[in-house]
């Protein structure tokens, strides 16, 4: 701790001693302390357990005094107020803490007249009077009154005598509690009326009065038993003070004591308080306990319940120095320190004499000592260098990159030195390039961007770096990135130059393997949509420059979806590859051909000087696409849809002719596949009136917009209806009534025709339903399902939902089905119809004729009726072969037990051709054209049928 050489010296023995001395001693010490402190806090214990039990048995004896009044009127029908006289008389002259006993009796308005007649026998002017003042009760707008009927003593509670406290908001919630639970309850503290100087606090003890003999297992039942509420109003500090006298506690002056009327300490609620606040204890260190220095014991409290009510009591005493009872703790201290010193001197003037000996030694040493680091010190430096420079050697002989070291003299700059990484790299060997120049690398092409920097750099004696194209000693080219720094001498002088040579070949292959990618389709190598932009404005400008039309080429393939879904997508992209292969055929010099999605592609065709674009290479591109394409062994037979749009009658910017030319196409689609169209003015009106309509479309149901119309059906054997088809209307607030061709390929294309066809399928039985209900008959009710409804995986619940919610039987309803959606998928088809034939349902195949019409399939299907489509039914009085099929399917619906409907009928001529042919049903606007639901009621309650 000191030097022996210090001016201040202490033996190491002397300082121990005192240190172990005093450590002794402050352990006594604080054991000695530990355990006044303890029997301090059991003493304060003691007497703190003594205020807490004699405050909390005082008031639970309270409540049991206050409950023999409560006996009183439960056990004696009609208490005379000469017997609560004497009841209470004891109780009062016991327990002076108590203000008032009373009863509150419960008196209906009807009641009080003959209650305010019998107490004037006592008391001639006695009137129910308010809560407050002297005012009588009004004898309206109370269900109830609750009056202080008796009162002891009367002498100095005048004023609450005769008042109905029914609209007491303080005892509204003692009130209610007693009366539920059949318990006292008590209320918060309150000033004391009867206290001139509103100091003093109060609390009311409510106990409920039953009637006698009634049931009082519930909380009902006792409601209706009440009768009343005995009362106690208590002084709430005296009746604290007063408990603990009788108990014989009398509070010490050192020992804070306080008594709360709520569950935990709150200055609002303070009932009973005895000695100051205790002071907080001051702590002489953070890191010593207080215990150590003061006598402060713990405060004590407990929390008890009063009637319902929770009461806090705490008990505490004021923090103050230990030496005022124990002095044994201190004395301890004290003759410990004293003998810690003693020891300590005398251990100090024992050491001192040997102290001019030990200097003088220690002086020598020490000059030996320094002599001998000063020579270990000048071996480890010369150590530190000669590593340090075998370090930098090894690691530039282990560089991965090339590291070469030249003169400085100009202007040949020699090579000096070369690491194993450059022979690596460039091929050639130390001994070949030493004593040459670097730029014996760039072989014959000294025209790189860089070079000059690099010699000025040379002549400047400066850092300079630079990206070259370089030669290995084969001709192989490489990249290379190139660093030259200048290295000085001891002087200052530049002497040489350190060039680092970085390999950059693989970066520079792979920057352009990602430009490439970022400008071409992965799949094709076809342009992607980054070039197109770029390559489509060249074309306009060459265009504009030189008067030639630009022909942008928008080609999407027809039923692509069907090859990845059935051979899946690896055989789909072989199909793109084989597809792309075609198309650049046909692409020039100077043409375009990009990719812009799955299945769509694009070609730029410009015109030129000596070549005019004409419609056959458009029809070539067709038939190319449409020639046999085989992919696993399956030979496919494709089609594309062609829209071109032709700079500048078209559009003068790229992104004009490429929207231009998207239309064309979907046009074509909506043609009928495989076939091209050129972009018109029309088309773009109708593809804006496409989007307004889509964007409509979503909405209309919300707005309530669509409708059903209904064509009646009718019996060719009795001429009556029995039944009718469900056709969709759009009631536009624009565009007016917009008919089904016009919207539900559209809604088919976006999926809404899932939420429309739900709606419809609802929409007709509950129409159907209210036809039943009016007396109106039992008819079957048609609706036509699309494609994705009949696909979807919830399609026979949902349908089994509505007739259970509208609660029309199965049979009423028929589901019409066309051919071409059933054979989509003959086995998924089959399944559902027959889970649908499982529901009740009827069953029938639209449009039948038109399709891919199969008979093997046909008696598969758990169908019920056949509809002959009105394309036939138009001219079979004028075209044998129309005829001849309508009789065909007539009888082969018939020998296969099939009821048969034939749709547009519409003369006279055609029914009875029908009628002639046993056709069993016909629909068509010869009996009725699609008519809302009142012109259908109007028509079955006049029992229109055929004549």
């Amino acid at each position: 701790m000191f030097r022996r050489g210090s001016s201040v010296f202490i033996p190491i023995a002397a300082l121990s001693s005192l240190i172990l001395g005093l450590a002794i001693t402050l352990g006594l010490f604080v054991s000695v302390r530990h355990l006044e402190h303890e029997k301090m806090e059991a003493d304060f214990g003691r007497l703190a357990s003594i205020h807490l039990k004699a405050v909390v048995d005082g008031l639970d004896a309270l409540v049991r005094e206050l409950q023999t009044i409560n006996r009183l009127f439960v056990t004696v029908d009609a208490v005379t107020r000469e017997q609560f006289h004497t009841f209470a008389e004891p109780m009062l002259r016991h327990s002076p803490y108590i203000q008032s006993l009373g009863f509150q009796r419960l008196v209906s308005p009807a009641q009080r007249p003959a209650f305010e007649a019998e107490m004037r026998k006592h008391y001639p002017d006695f009137s129910i009077r308010k809560l407050s003042g002297d005012e009588a009760e009004p004898g309206f707008g109370n269900e109830h009154y609750r009056v202080v009927d008796y009162l002891e003593p009367m002498t100095g509670n005048e004023a609450t005598f005769g008042v109905n406290v029914a609209n007491s908001k303080i005892q509204e919630e003692a009130m209610q509690r007693a009366r539920d639970s059949g318990l006292p309850a008590a209320t918060d503290l309150f000033i004391l009326p009867q206290d001139k100087s509103n100091s003093r606090l109060g609390l009311l003890i409510l106990m409920p009065v039953y009637q006698h003999g009634a049931a009082l297992a519930s909380v009902e039942d006792r409601r209706r038993a009440l009768i009343g509420y005995t009362s106690a109003i208590l002084r709430a500090n005296d009746f604290v003070s007063n408990t603990l006298a009788n108990d014989g506690v009398r509070p010490r002056d050192d020992v804070s004591f306080r008594v709360y009327a709520s569950a935990a300490p709150d200055q609002r609620y303070l009932v009973y308080s005895h000695g100051s606040d205790p002071a907080p204890s001051s702590q002489v260190n953070y890191w010593l306990p207080a215990w150590l220095f003061q006598d402060a014991p713990r405060s004590m409290s407990q929390t008890f319940a009063l009637a319902g009510k929770s009461w806090y009591i705490e008990a505490s005493a004021p923090a103050q120095a230990f030496t005022k009872k124990n002095m044994g703790s201190l004395l301890v201290l004290i003759l410990g320190t004293l003998l810690s010193l003693g020891g300590a001197t005398y251990l100090y003037f024992l050491a001192t004499r040997s102290k001019r000996i030990e200097q003088l030694v220690d002086a020598r040493t020490q000059q030996v000592r320094l002599a001998t680091q000063m020579m270990k010190e000048d071996i480890v430096a010369r150590k530190r260098a000669e590593d340090a420079l075998q370090l930098r050697e090894r690691a530039i002989e282990s560089s991965a990159h090339a590291i070469i070291i030249s003169s400085a003299v100009p202007p040949d700059y020699l090579v000096e030195y070369v690491n194993p990484a450059f022979e690596r790299i460039t091929g050639y060997t130390a001994d070949e390039m030493i004593g040459r120049n670097l730029e014996m690398l760039h072989g014959d092409d000294h025209e790189q961007i860089g070079l000059e920097e690099i010699r000025t750099a040379l002549r400047e004696k400066r850092n300079a770096n630079a990206v070259f194209r370089s030669y290995r000693k084969d001709g192989t080219l490489f990249w290379n990135e190139l660093y030259v720094a200048p290295v000085k001498d001891s002087s200052g002088r530049v002497s040489h130059f350190v060039t680092a040579l970085y390999d950059i070949t693989e970066m520079k292959s792979y920057e352009a393997e990602l430009e490439h990618q970022a400008r071409h389709d992965t799949l094709t190598g076809l342009a992607n949509r980054n070039v197109l932009n770029d390559r489509l404005s060249q074309a306009i400008v060459y265009g504009e420059l030189y008067g030639h039309r630009v022909w942008v080429v928008f080609v999407d393939l027809d039923r692509f979806k069907f090859v990845n879904d059935t051979l899946g997508h690896n055989a789909g992209d072989l199909l793109l590859k084989e597809v792309a292969s075609r198309l650049k055929s046909f692409t020039r010099e100077g043409d375009t051909i990009a990719r812009l999605g799955s299945d769509e592609f694009l070609l730029i065709l410009p015109e030129r000087v000596d070549e005019e674009l004409s419609v056959g290479l458009i029809q070539s591109i067709l038939d190319s696409i449409a020639r046999p394409l085989q992919i696993e062994t399956h030979d496919f037979f494709l089609s594309c849809s062609i829209g071109v749009a032709v700079y500048p009658s078209d559009g003068e910017d790229p992104e004009s002719l490429l929207k231009h030319a998207d239309i064309a196409m979907y046009r074509a689609k909506e043609m009928g596949n495989n076939n091209y169209q050129f972009y018109t003015a029309a088309m773009n009106e109708r593809a804006l009136e496409r989007l307004r309509i889509e964007g409509d479309l979503r909405n209309a149901l919300e707005r309530n917009e669509l409708v059903l119309h209904y064509q009646p059906q009718v019996d060719l054997r009795n001429g009556k209806m029995v039944g009718m088809e469900a056709l969709i209307r759009w009631m536009h607030p624009q565009l007016g009534m917009i008919s089904p061709t016009r919207f539900i390929n559209l809604a088919e294309e976006t999926g809404l025709i899932v939420q429309i066809g739900a709606w419809v399928i609802r929409t007709a039985c509950e129409q159907n339903k209210a036809w039943q209900k009016m007396g109106l008959g039992y008819l079957r009710m048609s609706v036509n399902l699309s494609t994705r409804q009949f696909y979807q995986h919830n399609l026979v619940q949902s349908v089994a939902q509505v007739l259970e919610d509208v609660a029309m039987a199965p049979h009423y309803l028929e589901i019409e089905l066309t051919e071409s959606l059933v054979m989509t998928d003959v086995e998924l088809a089959v399944g559902i119809l027959n889970d649908l034939k499982t529901l009740g349902v009827q069953l029938s195949i639209d449009d039948f004729g038109t399709g891919y019409s199969s008979l093997a399939y046909l008696k598969s299907f758990p169908i019920n009726a056949l509809k002959i489509d009105q394309s036939f039914v138009r001219d079979i009085t004028v075209d044998p072969d129309d005829a001849a099929i309508v009789t065909s399917i007539i009888s082969l619906a018939h020998n296969l037990r099939l009821q048969v409907i034939a749709e547009g009928v519409e003369t006279q001529e055609q029914l009875s051709y029908l009628q002639r042919h046993r056709c069993d049903e016909m629909q068509g606007f010869y009996f009725s054209a699609p008519v809302p639901a009142d012109v259908i009621e109007t028509l079955l309650r006049e029992g229109k049928a055929l004549p």
